[in-house]
């Protein structure tokens, strides 16, 4: 299928990625298409800014996480329903895994995928050593797939004179395809995990549309279309076969202390039958009508007193949990199932007190051996995973042994029949059946209630 695609990549984390990113969405958008955003790695926040730019859901595309079959079908699924899919790369263009490869990187996904890539560079500061920093990224490894070049953070003058110099080293082997300036107005905001959630920024659309306006002045929108169109066909041979499931109500908390979820993790549950019910541990008083629960992640340090004081919600949790009902609880969400958030009382249903550590705690990605049988698998069968929190808990569980490719290793995350409570976050993706099990314990669950 045609499928008109390109990727935003960068230098290095800081480059600009997000911000070239929105500005070109929220343009392309405001000039009436209709768009698909990927981001490649495990990050939950950036897709909030681009289902705030776009105005529709956003997804992951994560080697890591999938194989190629299954990174390929997810691309397609969604690439299809949309005029121009746009890919944001993550951290350095060819940084992956480890300091010696490139695996797992940007690049591997573009090489994949045979996305054409344009590379973000602030160019504060730089005169003819850009030249040099290009030379390095296009020809360092072969078959780069960098087709063109957006500076970031330069003004139109330094622009003139970048563009020429490039044009004379490169020819047409590389586009120029335009500039940022410095945008004071239109920084987004960061915080201990990154950017700050577009729903905590009262400005976002301002800030939004002003990125769109500077880059219908200075990026060359339509170049970017030419570009994303040379893109070959892409197979939708690789579909994921999914069963057919009696329907199942399964409660999803979404609010600005729990917002970070996989989208394809929802669209899962959603392809097997599932209709998803949102509901606030912030503002509600109690669990929806449900089969099934789900808590993601998210920023439940920062809403301390109204989850505690909001005592009706955590009494319907922990009784409904008590009672057997099937929970995933990632990172956050776990964190509000324990005893205390830095003393806090939450709700109480897993033992253990959760605190600050000041730094990142076992960040990165690993892959989780179940120690037992539980709610998603079997004992010894594996998934990967991700994990980024400056908290921890004095009781993160022993359902899982989690190791990293270094070898680190290390027991995480609470399990039964009825449960799957950790910090690690879970691309149910990447295992499909363990989704499937989870379903089912919903649809007994289901019935249980109906005896």
């Amino acid at each position: 299928m045609n499928m008109p695609r390109i990727m935003f990549a960068g230098v290095q984390s800081g480059s600009g990625k997000t911000t070239v990113s929105c500005a070109v969405m929220q343009a392309l958008v405001n000039q009436g298409l209709t768009l698909h955003a990927f981001k490649c790695g495990p990050d939950y926040i950036d897709p909030l800014f681009h289902q705030e730019a776009i105005g529709t859901k956003g997804s992951n595309l994560d080697l890591f996480f999938y194989g190629e079959d299954t990174l390929l079908s997810l691309l397609a699924r969604h690439g299809q329903q949309a005029d121009l899919s746009i890919l944001e790369g993550v951290m350095g263009y060819y940084d992956g895994l480890s300091f010696n490869s490139d695996a797992f990187s940007s690049h591997q996904i573009a090489r994949l995928t045979q996305t054409p890539a344009i590379l973000v560079v602030n160019a504060k500061g730089m005169a003819y050593s850009l030249i040099a920093l290009l030379k390095g990224f296009v020809d360092a490894i072969p078959d780069s797939g960098i087709q063109g070049i957006i500076l970031n953070q330069i003004t139109s003058g330094t622009y003139a004179h970048l563009k020429n110099a490039i044009h004379e080293h490169f020819g047409e082997g590389l586009q120029v395809l335009g500039y940022l300036p410095a945008m004071p107005n239109a920084v987004f905001s960061s915080r201990h995990l990154g950017l700050v959630t577009p729903d905590a920024m009262d400005d976002i659309q301002q800030k939004l549309q002003a990125l769109a306006l500077q880059a219908e002045a200075t990026i060359d929108l339509r170049g970017i279309i030419q570009l994303a169109h040379t893109a070959p066909k892409i197979s939708d041979e690789n579909e994921i076969a999914l069963p057919s499931m009696p329907p199942v109500r399964i409660a999803i908390a979404q609010d600005a202390a729990f917002c970070f979820y996989y989208q394809d993790n929802l669209d899962l549950l959603q392809a097997l039958g599932a209709q998803l019910i949102p509901f606030s541990p912030l503002a509600d008083g109690q669990l929806p009508d449900c089969d099934a629960l789900y808590i993601g992640g998210g920023y439940p340090e920062l809403y301390l007193e109204a989850l505690s004081t909001n005592h009706t919600m955590l009494h319907s949790i922990r009784i409904t949990l008590q009672k057997g009902m099937p929970c995933i609880a990632e990172c956050g969400g776990f964190m509000y199932l324990t005893q205390t958030i830095d003393d806090v009382p939450v709700v109480g249903f897993l033992p253990g007190a959760c605190s600050n550590t000041g730094k990142l705690a076992r960040f990165g990605y690993a892959t989780l051996t179940a120690n037992k049988d539980n709610l998603l698998c079997r004992q010894g069968q594996e998934i990967p995973a991700h994990e980024f929190h400056y908290y921890d808990c004095t009781d993160s569980g022993d359902g899982f042994m989690a190791e990293k490719q270094s070898g680190k290793s290390w027991s995480c995350a609470h399990s039964t029949n009825r449960l799957y409570a950790g910090f690690p976050h879970l691309p149910l993706y990447a295992r499909p059946e363990y989704a499937i099990n989870f379903y089912q314990q919903a649809l007994q669950h289901q019935q249980e209630k109906e005896q």
